[in-house]
């Protein structure tokens, strides 16, 4: 190698291995090889995994190749309030890529894969202020997410110069949402009249103490959604340009996928929010009337919810049908490969996600409930429809990577990656907090036989907080909080070329 490309090449390497590589909830890696160097790939054309970075680059493999990699998620999160101060439960989250490329002729080649394309999951047992015993004492509640998508399909790729390709992605999108959480709602959700009394139950709540209200700023029910699952289709469209073994360049755009998440179910049960209300108008009629026992008031309270419609013998708790809207981001991608000498090689890419579409909000659609009660202050036959606030912000992706050839049958690797946080402080909370920014990997390769590759990476995404506003979007029990997500992946990979 020649003096003049040590150095720089060293200075490289060193800055990122010692600098998960995640933004959103996509993955920048799809196997061992492309993670070990920080996910480079759209101008780099060297593995199957370029269906979903960039199928134009799939004409410049040296022949057919079939890729198998196997991968262990172990991320980190950690919330903070005015009620809490933990880590969430160590979840390990596998996952795994499957892909096949066919050099049909020199202008021709095919491509078939599996990958799993992203996704993020949390568990906490947190403490609620609503959430109290007899005594007062808080009862921890669960907060728990899972989001996963994968992608399958096929691609294709054309020279229309042997400098000069373009290629095609079609895939199959599968996913799985679920969320378990006190989840609140604005009191005008409520919107069912109160008998003889010209007011909704949202009026009702909402309204000060002073004026004959409850005087909540949200309504909070246990929520439980689970079994959401979607399916869609996704496209990728790229150039590749190779004029020589020493450069490289390409472009890829991946559209926007509308995904609907159906048949799910949904348990809501507003049982300690009605106790909490229970409460506050037996402390009111109590206040009100002096002398009246605890007993008596709590009778004189619940002959007032049954004026009201509500018949607190049947309970505030449903199950209901579920669906949810949200989608998958366009992103657009470019990518430059040098070869400064034979044995290195250095790439970089750039790439701009439309997360402000996609993750704008979560439409959630309950029907065929059949408790009564929520139906009364809901003013619907058993439905519930809300819009669960988002409001991620694009970003840019910065991926750079470097490989060495150390001897002929070893190749090692180093990736930096800088990703901008999508989430808004007002919108985040504790089981989705995707808002990790800097990246390290380090990865390698040995050559086992002409044939076959064994291939291993690893990746660390740097902790990153994210304090909420004063007034959280979501629930009051953001506000002020902070939200932190530090990321472990780890890869193996078997690359079998096939003359």
């Amino acid at each position: 190698m020649k003096k003049q490309y040590i150095l720089p090449a060293l200075l490289l390497m060193l800055v990122t291995v010692t600098t998960n590589a995640q933004n959103g909830t996509r993955l920048i890696g799809f196997d061992a090889v492309t993670t070990g160097r920080g996910g480079t790939s759209t101008g780099f054309f060297d593995n199957p995994t370029l269906m979903m970075n960039n199928p134009a680059g799939l004409s410049f493999l040296k022949s057919s190749q079939a890729d198998l990699s196997i991968s262990l998620m172990a991320p980190a999160v950690h919330f903070t309030n005015s009620l809490n101060n933990t880590y969430g439960k160590d979840n390990l989250f596998p996952l795994g890529c499957l892909s096949y490329a066919k050099k049909y002729s020199d202008k021709i080649t095919f491509g078939f894969g599996v990958f799993t394309q992203g996704g993020m999951g949390a568990d906490f047992d947190l403490n609620h202020q609503l959430y109290t015993d007899a005594s007062g004492n808080y009862i921890k509640q669960p907060y728990h997410s899972k989001f996963a998508v994968m992608q399958g399909g096929g691609s294709f790729a054309y020279k229309l110069t042997k400098d000069f390709s373009v290629g095609i992605t079609a895939d199959l999108v599968y996913g799985q949402v679920e969320f378990q959480m006190p989840m609140a709602m604005p009191p005008s959700m409520m919107k069912g009249v109160v008998p003889g009394k010209g007011i909704t139950f949202g009026d009702l709540f909402a309204a000060p103490g002073t004026s004959g209200g409850l005087g909540y700023s949200e309504v909070v029910a246990s929520a439980k959604l689970q079994s959401l699952t979607s399916f869609g289709f996704n496209g990728k469209i790229g150039v590749a340009y190779k004029p020589s073994e020493k450069f490289s360049f390409g472009i890829n755009y991946s559209l926007p996928v509308n995904l609907t998440y159906k048949n799910g179910t949904a348990n809501m049960d507003m049982s300690y929010q009605m106790n909490n209300a229970m409460g506050k108008v037996m402390a009111g009629i109590m206040q009100q009337y002096p002398g009246t026992t605890q007993q008596q008031a709590q009778q004189m309270a619940m002959d007032m919810f049954t004026q009201m419609g509500i018949d607190l013998t049947k309970g505030v708790a449903d199950k209901y049908d579920a669906t949810a809207k949200f989608g998958l981001p366009q992103s657009v991608a470019a990518g430059l490969f040098f070869a400064p000498a034979k044995n290195i090689r250095l790439a970089v890419d750039a790439e701009w996600i439309n997360w402000a579409k996609a993750f704008d909000q979560m439409d959630i659609s309950l029907t065929n409930g059949t408790n009564t009660n929520i139906s009364a202050m809901m003013g619907t036959n058993g439905s519930i429809a809300m819009a669960f606030p988002m409001l991620w912000k694009n970003t840019v992706v910065i991926r750079t990577g470097a490989e060495y050839d150390i001897v002929p049958k070893v190749v090692i690797r180093g990736g930096y990656v800088y990703g901008s946080n999508p989430v808004p402080s007002s919108t985040v909370f504790p089981v989705f907090p995707a808002v990790v920014k800097h990246h390290v990997t380090l990865g390698g390769s040995y050559k086992i036989s002409k044939s076959m590759l064994l291939n291993a990476a690893y990746e660390h995404a740097f902790r990153n907080d994210v304090t909420a506003d004063a007034k959280s979007y979501v629930a009051g029990e953001y506000n002020n909080s902070i939200s932190g997500l530090s990321n472990n992946i780890f890869h193996m990979s078997v690359s079998w070329l096939i003359k």
